[in-house]
């Protein structure tokens, strides 16, 4: 399978309908959300503003013609798509801001892991939309915006009582919100309605006065007119990706992958659901094989992190629309933000904590848990990770994910660019991880489909749906604070668009993973606490 673009006949982007061949390529362009440091940052320091703003070659023609978009435009049909259903918007950048709240997507005004006396550039933007501008034609510059690192892997932080707090954010935890299945379908709607009413560019001018005339022509005679000359070949599609990419705080890379491969989807697209849950990030240097299924494996086979930057690079193909062979030049920035992993810890939990019972509760652990996802040393201080066994295999969860990778998507790997960076190890099962930030980053199994912990440890517990998407917690089942329906508790007004967890569906199931069930309820409740330390 050939590494390379998308066709222009094919559908649109991972993450927004771009898709848009311009006429002649120039340089990529630099990120503009990338933070600017100190003079005397050191390499970790480097890495956390890599991790919050690099571009990672994603400001570039050949990621607009798969996941990047044309920033101005979409924002324009965005705030006209709001206002066609509630009127009284005002035609403002803060309906611009509301929409993408709705996805999850951050508007921070603390940042938690920014090294001190750095500056971060969102430019009105939320936090991981990296935004620069290319040259299509003559100089005349188009701005494109992609997603980053911190999109998803920047999450809200917590007050005592398990309420969120969007407005502070911390770099490396698990954005449990980010819907971009619901950010991609509303720019395929917005733009299908509005790309042919010259109201578009006039929002455009609306929303963003210092645009220049060269941008604008730039919209209006290159971009708009291949953006309308691609919706018409999707009239009747009734979405934008031939897969679906996830729900809040869950994501789709493999289909993505198979997509930016050439690879067959399963099912055209329809069946290839394999959906993993945003992990935090805490430990994850401890890994040798990345991936909810192991099947990104260090040639070493050691938890080096030379290799494990070099694999984390390529992560960019899929999420960002970036060839292999642009990937590897950022693979000292990848290097760069395991120097900063190494040293990352999450939100301390928040709530109330039972410190007896997490002795008892680390004690149980150390005997049911730790070979798999790793020992910890603990004198009542925070836990500390002293051996971590790496384990895959099968614990009886939902196999759709780990199919999904197929022989067809692994011999893609084996061919492209990073042949010698990946060992692609598939058909083994799934990977215990680390437990860092456990507390934080419900719902749970690779595909997140359990709500709690007290769900995951009595499998009785686990509804057959639930909702998911700018949730607050609850400390007694550490998970989503819900009523026995499932569903948000009254009066609770969430800070993003929930959506249904449906673990009857394909690449949802809850089952598996039934290791609590043997404990008794006060072992639970013990293990719960010692969890929250994590």
């Amino acid at each position: 399978m050939r590494l390379g673009r998308l066709p222009l006949a094919g559908l649109a982007g991972i993450v927004g309908l771009a898709g848009f061949a311009l006429l002649a390529r120039q340089p990529d362009g630099e990120s503009r959300a990338a933070p600017v440091l100190p003079a005397a940052a050191g390499i970790a320091e480097q890495g956390a503003a890599a991790f919050a703003g690099h571009g990672f070659g994603g400001i570039s023609q050949t990621a607009l013609e798969t996941n990047a978009v044309p920033f101005k435009l979409v924002a324009a049909a965005l705030v006209l798509e709001e206002r066609q259903s509630d009127p009284s918007a005002p035609a403002d950048m803060a309906t611009l801001r509301r929409v993408l709240a709705r996805f999850g997507f951050l508007y921070p005004a603390t940042i938690r892991g920014l090294p001190p006396g750095t500056r971060l550039n969102l430019n009105k933007k939320p936090l991981g939309m990296t935004h620069g501008f290319i040259a299509p034609v003559g100089g005349a510059r188009v701005e494109v915006a992609n997603l980053g690192c911190a999109a998803c892997h920047a999450g809200v932080a917590y007050a005592p009582d398990g309420t969120p707090q969007p407005d502070r954010a911390v770099l490396g935890m698990a954005n449990t919100s980010l819907d971009l299945e619901g950010y991609t379908q509303a720019i395929f709607v917005a733009l299908r309605r509005h790309a042919g009413d010259p109201a578009l560019l006039d929002m455009a001018d609306t929303l963003f006065p210092d645009m220049g005339w060269q941008e604008r022509a730039s919209l209006r005679w290159i971009v708009l007119p291949l953006a309308k000359s691609r919706l018409e070949g999707l009239a009747a599609a009734p979405r934008a990706l031939p897969f679906p990419n996830g729900l809040p705080g869950a994501t789709n890379g493999v289909a993505a992958l198979k997509l930016q491969t050439g690879t067959p989807l399963l099912g055209g697209g329809a069946g290839d659901r394999g959906f993993v849950s945003i992990p935090d990030l805490g430990l994850r240097h401890h890994r040798s094989r990345l991936l909810a299924d192991g099947a990104y494996a260090a040639p070493s086979g050691r938890a080096d992190r030379r290799e494990l930057a070099a694999i984390t690079s390529f992560f960019t193909v899929p999420s960002m629309g970036v060839r292999p062979e642009e990937a590897q030049r950022h693979i000292p920035q990848a290097r760069a933000i395991f120097a900063w992993l190494a040293d990352y810890r999450p939100q301390a939990f928040p709530g109330p904590r039972d410190m007896a019972a997490a002795a008892r509760g680390a004690a149980i652990y150390e005997r049911g848990c730790a070979a798999c996802h790793g020992r910890f040393d603990w004198n009542g201080g925070a836990p500390r990770l002293a051996s971590f066994p790496d384990w895959v295999g099968d614990v009886g969860t939902d196999p759709l994910r780990a199919q999904a990778l197929d022989e067809g998507l692994a011999g893609a790997i084996r061919t492209s660019a990073y042949r010698a960076a990946i060992s692609v190890r598939r058909g083994e099962g799934y990977a215990a991880p680390p437990l860092a930030g456990l507390w934080a980053s419900a719902p749970y199994l690779h595909n997140g489909s359990v709500p709690s912990l007290a769900a995951l440890l009595d499998p009785v517990l686990r509804p057959a749906r639930f909702m998911v998407g700018g949730h607050a917690l609850d400390w007694e089942t550490v998970g989503i604070r819900l009523t026995a329906e499932g569903r948000y508790p009254a009066g609770y007004v969430p800070f993003a668009l929930p959506q249904w967890v449906e673990t009857r569906a394909p690449g949802l199931g809850n089952r598996g993973h039934s290791y609590g069930s043997a404990l008794s309820t006060a072992d639970r409740a013990a293990l719960l606490e010692f969890l929250k330390l994590l």
